[in-house]
């Protein structure tokens, strides 16, 4: 009987796992599918882009996975059952599996503000963006957008808009300084960037609640907003929290360094959907940054154990922290494996080139999900006691 391996989701962490397996593992010897909500692969780090005017290419999953021998299975997941090793697809019954990629992602976390889930439009899926991309272009000249959240995403989606609609007023509220955690050499480049685009920053400003034409903040004002845009923060899907997988409080499952559940030795998490150690041991961000190399690691440590090979080692570090400030602006603010900022920065067109090219290479990775041609080995034989192995740092678990 072959290995059953399934994927769920397919953004940038589960479409990499998913090919990176079937590059590994012999088709004789298992079943690789991946179920996912949507029928195409969608550059979420390009979302702002759509929301703003410009169109995506198309990239359906079925293209995607041509030739692999990976199985797409179209439907939202409802359900894990752990202990039945069990998947439930909407409108699609059952899925059972004997090893489990998680990488459902993570979608808008609304912080429980008033007027948030009735009012305010957000970029953590394509529906969502395109749905902000047809409200934006009902708007006429003067016409107000605020955008809630100092991070990336924040600071993308606004400075996207303002570029694209320089006949709009557009404000960015952020609860501290505008790119607080960068260089101070990136901080000038962003501030000028906010200033050369007429974008309107309310620093240490606390939105606490939304409505339909305007935002009302901590200290009692008011923020003139025909459309608001909410960043503040991303959430994971309530599914892990439902099962009897070790979570922590944020929902994310918990994982050891080679990014198997502490509770579930079958079960994998990548992405936003792990809490997983990363350099240091400090728990890996929530990113593209993070999802393609946890997903190669996943992929390699589940190939690894099957066909009875060792186990590389998380090695899981970060480079850059890229931001777009439009189509021809950028910022790249390099920093230290465990994320923390260098002194040093690229600013203007020459990061725009470089965000370009990761975006590029990102989304070029799910189709070349190896750098090389490699070779399909065979499956060693049914669980072995390393299958079964275990490790949990307890500072991380909830339960």
């Amino acid at each position: 009987m072959k290995h059953r391996i399934v994927v769920l989701g397919a953004g940038y962490a589960g479409a990499n796992a998913a090919g990176r397996l079937a590059k590994r593992l012999h088709p004789a010897d298992t079943e690789i599918t991946v179920v996912n909500a949507d029928p195409e692969f969608v550059e979420r780090i390009r979302l702002h882009q759509l929301a703003s005017g410009q169109d995506l290419k198309p990239r359906p999953l079925t293209e995607v996975f041509a030739g692999t021998g990976v199985r797409v299975r179209i439907g939202k997941v409802t359900a894990v059952d752990a202990e039945r090793k069990t998947v439930s697809v909407d409108g699609d019954g059952e899925i059972a599996y004997d090893t489990l990629v998680y990488a459902l992602g993570s979608t808008i976390a609304g912080s429980g503000v008033p007027g948030v889930a009735e009012h305010a439009h957000h970029l953590a899926g394509k529906q969502s963006a395109l749905r902000l991309r047809a409200r934006l272009a009902e708007l006429g000249a003067g016409e107000t957008v605020l955008v809630v959240g100092g991070g990336l995403t924040g600071i993308e989606a606004v400075t996207e808009i303002a570029e694209a609609r320089p006949d709009l007023a557009v404000s960015f509220a952020v609860r501290g300084e505008l790119g607080a955690w960068l260089s101070e050499k990136a901080r000038r480049h962003l501030r000028a960037a906010f200033a050369r685009l007429g974008i309107v920053v309310h620093e240490h400003t606390d939105v606490v609640g939304v409505g339909p034409a305007a935002a009302s903040t901590a200290d009692g004002r008011e923020i003139p907003a025909r459309v608001t845009v909410w960043t503040a923060g991303f959430a994971v899907h309530p599914i892990a929290a439902a099962t009897t997988l070790t979570v922590a409080e944020t929902g994310q499952v918990v994982v050891d360094e080679t990014l198997r559940s502490v509770s579930h030795p079958d079960v994998y998490a990548v992405g936003d959907a792990a809490l997983a150690p990363g350099a240091n041991g400090a728990p890996l961000r929530m990113s593209c940054a993070s999802g393609v190399p946890s997903a190669r690691l996943a992929a390699d440590v589940i190939a690894a154990r099957l066909t009875g090979r060792e186990v590389p080692p998380n090695k899981i570090g970060y480079t850059a922290q890229c931001i777009s400030l439009g189509r021809r602006d950028a910022v790249v603010q390099w920093v230290t494996p465990d994320d923390r900022p260098k002194p040093s920065a690229v600013t203007s067109r020459a990061a725009a080139r470089v965000k370009e090219l990761i975006s590029r290479s990102a989304a070029w990775s799910i189709t070349h999900p190896t750098p090389a041609p490699v070779r399909r080995r065979r499956v060693a034989g049914h669980e072995t006691d390393n299958m079964r192995a275990q490790v949990q740092p307890e500072a991380l678990i909830r339960r």
